[in-house]
């Protein structure tokens, strides 16, 4: 879907560390499979007046302050979120206080007097200690502060936020490092052209509006607003009369509001009234254009037209038109520009406000277009929309994507709240089921009406950004821009670690850590139903879900399969898996999809091609057939084939724009010698291979690599698992072949300079990487001992990094430790982080002295018991969702695990002892010959010579 609210980023942004305490209700599986209803929500309680219910939402008033409380009891998991909503953004700052909203928003996290870090009973320290997912953001109409817990911890949330809503401290000592941490994150922004362009045309599209300046405000306002103007902020709108606490997931309604009113209840209305905005935006009478020209690889034309706010009867039939613009390999803008090699991907924003907004259609270029070109098509298609409207069959698969996207985003309380915190923004939280409602009604007619009346070119403000350099050296190949970053940022988190994360990433314990303790009863493994099917070992889980089935499969078909052939090959035949097949072309397979609302997307990486899929219940067997057909019988055009070979040219060229890719490349470049399969193939070599690669090649490593052999596919959600193995098994019946994962021998060690640096002009902040190769495996014996240590060094905000690298000195907005690349060989580990030029010496010495401090010292006992307490709450969330638990399902058999070892992970966290962790640290790292990558504008580097 276009992105039809503020609303669907925010739950992808926001699972990096899917979180929570005690697994000892765990199997959400068998105990939490079929689910009860609901109790209805109880009319009379003391203290509130009962407002409404819509579906199964209830709304209260807390009678003593005007507190709006929302409460959706869904029992499928034992987890619940906890999410307070402030009508405050950053329309309510004027000149000289742009940014001031989000300033506080992370002034909210140093604490009150009850609740600060110098007692132990820090915000930070209480949530990760129970392996709470939290965090806070802001956007335009609204700041919200949330809470992913175990539903043991309700009362624990609820305390915390209404302490932190009037008692803050609010310190001047506070601010100034906490001014530099947001400084650094407004230039990790600026390092983004497409987010440059971005501003400037919100800049240019309204006048007096005050969503004409960035959420995130202007430099100069950022370092120099005073801690009075953010008090006088939080006294003005931070009271219950101005907010909205939602509970999600599974609780009891009185108990819950037993909780809410003990705790808000003291507290009383704003003494005046809540200011209301009253500028209206003048209207616009003629186009406007902006042009952003700084170093980059390929230009972009952006075209923005004004719309209304999310609750206008208009805004529904627009959600359509943009699905139509934009959306799928039958969108309009997709025939005119990317099938034709003028864009590699064009998509769409549609804000999601209170106010009138602006609707963006983003059109990177592809090699060799020119901007001209481009607008000029765009500009027609859109012409033709206005004039010609559009079909009934494009507006019914425009509204079957968008329900089927809606019940996606219920999968789990965490998503409910998210996308529930965006209705609140816009002014009605019953827009999280009325504009279902309107869309099912939106006729060819409407569509028609709103693109003349909002899609004219006389409203319109066009952005190009032009690339006036190179950006330094190429890089590895990296994916193409998220649709994350092609659209204005729904929101501005205080917690870095909460950027876009690849799905494949979201239930990786490497990263969530384990799942509860080892005395919890409740099991996973034997609810997981394990078969052959047609050669696949397919893994069937069943949830409490409803009516959603994600499905996950990886074989090994990636870079390190190739062998000795041209290093493109992988690449292009999993570009090609959907570009149509033998029997169909892309568009008939594409609209069979789209008529359902399902999705089917491969990726490949250095050992796997992956597909992931997402449907509902009624479409498994549809979604499984052309899942067997694409990946079986690919037709391998040569026209398809041409195209891809100039989409993935351009994706390597805009992958040399971000510094954190190119740190990355360069990182894993050193650490691993050439021809292991972690070692990144350079840009140079495979452009080079894109002049030289033949079709024959992509079909021969196809009928080589492709096949049931070491393919794993595991299904999750509303299911049937008798049923699925029979779809699996009639889609493939037949399919032969398939190669090994390549296991290389370990690493020999390199002899890569040390040190090096990568010169990019133009960037506002430096991607800074210092690490090495472990020689471990993810399965490895002495892998989680370390993986507790890297943790207390840097994992969340009492991470050793965070607390000081950032939170005391203030020198970076994000820094973490981390180990990855270790799934299927050895992997490395490493702290990666990012720093203003001017700080970055200093921010590069705090950060070693914190290394050293770790290795040389050790962690302690204390240390090693709260971070196995956090480590042990994580899993619990992350396998509350069906994304969640198949990501988990997939990598423990990838990693060569059994399924029981997502049952036996925490007792092997709960095992670790602070010797055990200590001695991981001095065996595997060596601080001394670490590599130390700097990529960005250094300096004192000079340009790299072309």
């Amino acid at each position: 879907m276009p992105i039809a609210a503020g609303r669907i980023r925010t739950i992808l942004r926001s699972m990096k560390r899917l979180s929570l305490s005690v697994l000892a209700t765990l199997a959400l599986a068998a105990s939490h499979a079929v689910t009860a209803a609901p109790a209805p929500p109880p009319a009379k309680v003391e203290g509130f007046t009962y407002v409404k219910t819509v579906g199964d939402i209830a709304e209260y008033t807390l009678d003593s302050n005007g507190l709006s409380v929302l409460l959706m009891p869904e029992h499928s998991a034992p987890v619940l979120t906890f999410m307070v909503t402030y009508r405050v953004g950053s329309r309510n700052e004027v000149t000289g206080t742009t940014g001031a909203t989000h300033l506080l928003e992370h002034l909210m996290f140093k604490g009150t007097e009850k609740f600060n870090r110098a007692k132990g009973t820090g915000v930070d320290q209480l949530l990760e200690r129970t392996g709470a997912l939290y965090n806070a953001t802001t956007w335009f109409d609204r700041t919200n502060y949330y809470a992913n817990l175990g539903s043991e911890n309700l009362a624990m949330a609820v305390e915390v936020e209404a302490d932190r809503m009037r008692n803050l401290l609010l310190l001047e000592t506070d601010r100034q490092p906490e001014m530099t941490v947001v400084r650094n994150e407004f230039e990790r922004g600026e390092n983004s052209p497409f987010q440059a362009l971005i501003k400037e045309i919100f800049q240019a599209g309204y006048v007096a509006f005050p969503y004409h300046h960035s959420t995130i405000g202007w430099r100069s306002d950022i370092e120099k607003v005073s801690i009075e103007k953010l008090r006088e902020f939080y006294d003005t709108y931070y009271w219950p009369n101005n907010a909205t606490v939602s509970v999600i997931g599974d609780f009891q309604a009185e108990n819950a509001l037993g909780l809410i009113k003990k705790f808000y209840g003291a507290i009383s209305r704003s003494p005046k009234p809540i200011p209301q905005l009253y500028t209206e935006e003048p209207e616009q009478t003629g186009p406007r254009r902006v042009t952003v020209k700084r170093a980059g690889q390929l230009g972009v034309v952006a075209i923005g037209h004004k719309i209304p706010g999310a609750t206008h009867v208009d805004y529904a039939p627009l959600t359509v038109l943009s699905a139509i613009l934009t959306e799928g390999k039958n969108s309009r803008m997709y025939k005119a520009l990317t099938d034709k090699n003028l864009t590699t991907g064009v998509q769409a924003f549609a804000g999601y406000n209170q106010y009138a907004s602006l609707h963006i259609t983003f059109a990177p270029l592809a090699p060799g277009a020119t901007h001209d070109q481009v607008e000029k098509i765009a500009l027609e298609e859109i012409e033709k929309l206005r004039q010609g409207g559009v079909t009934e069959t494009e507006v019914k698969a425009a509204i079957a994507k968008h329900l089927a996207d809606s019940a996606f985003q219920r999968d789990g309380s965490f998503a409910i709240a998210g996308n529930l915190n965006e209705c609140i923004a816009v002014g009605d939280w019953a827009t999280f089921y009325s504009l279902d409602e309107r869309l099912k009604t939106v006729s060819p007619d409407d569509v028609k009406r709103v693109a003349q009346k909002y899609l004219s070119v006389a409203q319109s403000t066009t952005g190009w950004f032009i690339p006036t350099a190179s950006g330094g050296a190429p890089a590895a190949a990296a994916p193409k821009p998220s649709r994350a970053e092609m659209a204005p940022r729904p929101d501005f988190y205080r917690d870095p670690e909460l950027a876009p994360t690849p799905l494949d990433r979201l239930a990786d314990p490497a990263v969530a850590g384990p799942g509860g303790p080892a005395a919890s009863a409740a099991k996973m493994a034997p609810n997981v139903v394990r078969a052959k099917a047609a050669g696949l070992d397919v893994l069937i889980y069943k949830t409490g879900v409803k009516d959603v089935v994600t499905m996950r499969g990886s074989l090994p078909a990636g870079d390190a399969q190739r062998g000795e052939g041209n290093v493109a090959v992988p690449r292009l035949t999993g570009m090609l898996l959907d570009q149509g097949t033998t029997t169909q072309d892309k568009f008939a397979i594409a609209a069979k999809l789209e008529s359902v609302g399902a999705t089917i997307a491969f990726s490949v990486g250095p050992q796997m091609t992956e597909v992931n899929a997402k449907c509902l219940k009624k479409d498994v067997p549809l979604v499984l057939s052309l899942i067997a057909e694409q990946l079986r019988t690919p037709a391998f055009a040569e026209a398809e084939f041409e195209k891809a070979k100039k989409q993935l040219a351009g994706t390597i060229k805009r992958a040399l724009e971000s510094t954190d890719y190119r740190a990355t490349d360069a990182f894993v470049r050193a650490a691993y010698p050439a021809g292991h399969p972690n070692h990144a193939t350079s840009p140079e070599d495979m452009i080079a291979a894109l002049e030289t690669v033949k079709l024959a090649d992509v079909k021969a490593f196809h009928g080589k690599a492709y096949g049931p052999a070491a393919f794993t596919f595991v299904a999750v959600g509303d299911l049937d698992a008798a049923l699925i193995q029979a779809d699996i098994g009639k889609a493939f019946a037949g399919w032969k072949g398939g190669v090994a994962v390549i296991v290389p021998a370990k690493p020999a060690a390199s002899d890569a300079p040390r040190d090096q640096n990568v010169f990019m002009p133009d960037k506002t902040s430096v991607s800074v990487q210092l690490g090495q190769t472990t020689g471990l495996r993810y399965r490895d014996a002495d892998y989680q001992a370390l993986r507790v240590g890297t943790a207390i060094l840097g994992s969340g905000f009492t991470g050793r990094l965070m607390a000081n690298v950032r939170d005391k000195e203030g020198l970076t907005y994000g820094i973490g430790s981390g180990l990855t690349n270790d799934s299927f060989t050895d992997g490395d580990w490493k702290i990666q982080a990012t720093f203003s030029p001017a700080l970055l010496e200093k921010g590069i010495a705090s950060t070693q002295r914190q290394l050293t401090s770790w290795y040389q010292a050790g962690v302690s006992a204390d240390e090693v018991t709260r971070r196995k307490s956090n480590l042990i709450g994580t899993f619990k969330v992350g396998l509350a969702t069906t994304d969640g638990m198949a990501g988990a399902i997939l990598q423990t058999i990838q990693r060569g695990l059994e399924v029981k070892w997502l049952d036996e992970y925490p007792g092997q966290i709960e095992a670790i002892t602070p010797e055990q962790v200590n001695g991981a640290i001095k065996k595997y790292l060596k601080p001394e010959t670490m590599f130390l990558i700097k990529a960005g504008t250094v300096p004192g580097v000079a340009p790299t010579p072309k």
